[in-house]
C-alpha cells in the first residue's frame, strides 16, 4: 500500500507561482510512475502532469505546459509540482497519483493510477 501526502496548496494572485510537494510512502518511491492531476467544481479530474520512475520522460497538459514542471526526487521519496505563471483557471483541488512504474513511460488516465493522495485546494485570484 503506499500512502501520498500533497502539500504546498493555497491562494495566489495571477501571475504568481506555487510549488506542491507529493511524499510518498509504503514502497520503494523509484518503483513508482506518478502523476499530477486536478478537479474544478463541476468538472471531471484532468491528467496536469506525469514523469517516469527515473524522471526521464513527462507529459504535461497543453493547458499547463511551458508554465508547470514535475521534478521528482527518489532520495526524499517526493515529487513536486511546481506552477509558475498562474491563471485563474488552474483554481483546482490538485491530487498526487501513483503507480508501479512499467518501463520508463508515464501514465496521463485517472484509471491507470492506483493510488492517490487527498488533494490540496489551489486557488488563483485575478
Amino acid at each position: 500500500q503506499v500512502q501520498l501526502v500533497e502539500s504546498g496548496g493555497g491562494l495566489v494572485q495571477a501571475g504568481g507561482s506555487l510549488r506542491l510537494s507529493c511524499a510518498a510512502s509504503g514502497r520503494t518511491f523509484s518503483s513508482l510512475t506518478m502523476g499530477w492531476f486536478r478537479q474544478a467544481p463541476g468538472k471531471e479530474r484532468e491528467s496536469v502532469a506525469a514523469i517516469s520512475w527515473n524522471g526521464d520522460n513527462t507529459y504535461y497538459a497543453d493547458s499547463v505546459k511551458g508554465r508547470f514542471t514535475i521534478p521528482r526526487d527518489n532520495a526524499k521519496n517526493t515529487v513536486y509540482l511546481q506552477m509558475n505563471s498562474l491563471k485563474p483557471e488552474d483554481t483546482a483541488v490538485y491530487y498526487c497519483a501513483a503507480r508501479g512504474a512499467y518501463g520508463t513511460g508515464y501514465f496521463r488516465r485517472t484509471s491507470e493510477y492506483d493510488y492517490w493522495g487527498q488533494g490540496t485546494q489551489v486557488t488563483v485570484s485575478s
